[in-house]
């Protein structure tokens, strides 16, 4: 008999409750953060700085305080990472994760206060938790083992000052012995921070085949990557075969429709609940908490103030944000944030819309510099996604991984987009693959179709090229960035990544 379970809902529905209360006081829960963050942000050289103590509410933030990038703060950050205290936030901020957004080469270093860490990224794994039991009555999730996939703390960066890694690393590590036992989280904090990739996914791999595993959480393609290197080591044909009690993955990182199909495959019941999750090295902002609806709560209580600036106007001099109130729904909207962690008026580099206001609910549109418009036919990630699920669904395919970037003739300007795809099951042929892709991506992008050869202008359709099983793996292995939260860069408006993986795609054939 559980009885765990039951205790852990009825502890946590607390938090139902206040995340239900959203739907009525969105603005004045959003209006207390703001209050409470200026507050503390009057101690800090930052606030000083941008005259912190004269703000009395909306109007005089925004007008105080500059709207911000890395750029601006890296300075700051830096002299935090050195242990000066009370620069972007009270105190001495110990943890710093870092993000680059994409693979790139720029490493960004991302504040983490302990404030942040409790009160944000690590509200997060709660919410989802609670969410879930409340929506699930028959959750037996205490009972089993709950899977935590982590990335590492990079020992090149870390010093006596700063802690500095994958926040994923952060938040595993800062997770209580009482929570870890009661939830049966796995793998230990030891196993979790084994270097070598190969060696840590082998020894989680030797932990969880045999564990009753009911939930596991983290990106989808590094979980993918642990679960078929545990299924092949073991001899199991399904994951279900290995953990039959298996009922939840909390995934974030990435869209997870292209994945949908292989984890469905693996887990062919259809018993396991997706849930998305929009967590980053800047924070936890998002969680699906209705199982009959796709888009994302915004977490309103995580000491996390949101603005927005429409994307029509985005990039502009004039560019104005507004805060959560005055947006609208269907409306795309860079996300702009202070945070807890010291982050203030701070383009994070999405791109979300909102689909309803009561509560406030919405779905991630892309990135703000991840597009490809070359001959203004401005292809954005999530048309790519969906034009490549839908193309997959028809032809019986599934996709691992892919990216795409322009191929330009200097000669005519003309010039066509090419589709680096990893099949996880490949489709009959290639060639009617690429034209369903193109005719998919003509019907639902409008700027495409205009700008297309068969509407008069100069892109041609579509080229694909097969990469080689684990090219996209051995492509991060070469930058040094397996496993966490590293993830390909899908959609580029250059071909810097594109030739560097054709290049090892050649190589190795």
């Amino acid at each position: 008999m559980d009885l765990i379970t039951p205790l852990v809902r009825l502890f946590l529905h607390y938090r139902v409750r206040a995340v239900n209360r959203y739907a009525t006081e969105g603005e004045k829960i959003q209006r207390r953060t703001l209050k409470m963050l200026v507050e503390r942000g009057v101690h800090t050289d930052w606030g000083r700085r941008h005259g912190y103590g004269s703000i009395k509410g909306y109007s005089d933030f925004a007008t105080s305080v500059p709207l911000t990038d890395y750029g601006v703060l890296k300075d700051d950050i830096h002299r935090m990472m050195e242990g000066e205290k009370n620069v972007l936030w009270p105190g001495r901020v110990k943890y710093f994760a870092t993000s680059s957004g994409t693979t790139s080469d720029n490493i960004k270093f991302i504040p983490v206060s302990r404030r942040g860490l409790r009160r944000c990224h690590m509200m997060g794994g709660r919410d989802v938790t609670a969410s879930y039991l409340d929506s699930n009555r028959s959750s037996r999730i205490a009972k089993g083992y709950s899977l935590i996939l982590s990335g590492n703390f990079n020992p090149k960066y870390t010093t006596d000052k700063a802690m500095v890694g994958d926040v994923s690393a952060i938040m595993t590590a800062s997770i209580s012995p009482f929570m870890r036992r009661l939830m049966h989280i796995t793998p230990p904090v030891k196993t979790a921070q084994i270097k070598d990739i190969y060696k840590k996914y082998d020894a989680i791999g030797d932990i969880i085949s045999k564990k009753n595993l009911v939930s596991f959480s983290g990106t989808p393609d590094w979980n993918l990557v642990l679960i078929k290197r545990t299924m092949e080591r073991f001899g199991a044909e399904t994951a279900e075969e290995m953990w039959p009690n298996m009922e939840m993955f909390a995934h974030g990182g990435m869209s997870f429709l292209p994945y949908e199909p292989i984890f469905n495959a693996l887990f062919p019941t259809r018993k396991v609940r997706y849930i998305d999750t929009y967590n980053a090295s800047e924070g936890f902002f998002g969680v699906q908490t209705d199982p009959e609806d796709s888009a994302m709560t915004l977490m309103l209580d995580y000491e996390v103030f949101y603005e927005f600036i429409p994307m029509s106007i985005y990039g502009r001099r004039d560019a104005k944000a507004v805060p959560l109130w005055e947006t609208e729904p269907g409306v795309e909207y860079a996300v702009i944030i202070s945070t807890s962690s010291g982050l203030w008026r701070y383009d994070i580099g999405d791109v979300i819309k909102f689909t309803g206001k009561n509560p406030y609910r919405f779905v991630i549109v892309g990135r703000t510099h991840q597009y490809i418009n070359i001959w203004g036919e401005d292809l954005s990630i999530q048309q790519a996604e969906k034009a490549l699920a839908d193309t997959c669904a028809e032809t019986g395919a599934s996709v691992l991984e892919f990216t795409v970037a322009p191929f330009v003739d200097e000669k005519t300007g003309g010039g066509y987009h090419q589709w680096l795809v990893e099949f996880e099951k490949r489709p009959p042929s290639l060639a009617d693959f690429a034209m369903i892709l193109e005719q998919r991506l003509r019907e639902d992008d409008h700027d495409y179709e205009h700008f297309s050869v068969a509407s008069g202008g100069i892109m041609e359709p579509l080229e694909i090229v097969e990469a080689r099983p684990g090219l996209f793996y051995d492509w991060l292995e070469s930058k040094n960035k397996l496993g966490g939260q590293h993830k390909v860069l899908r959609l580029c408006n250059n071909r810097k990544n594109m030739d560097e993986l054709l290049k090892l795609n050649r190589n190795k054939e």
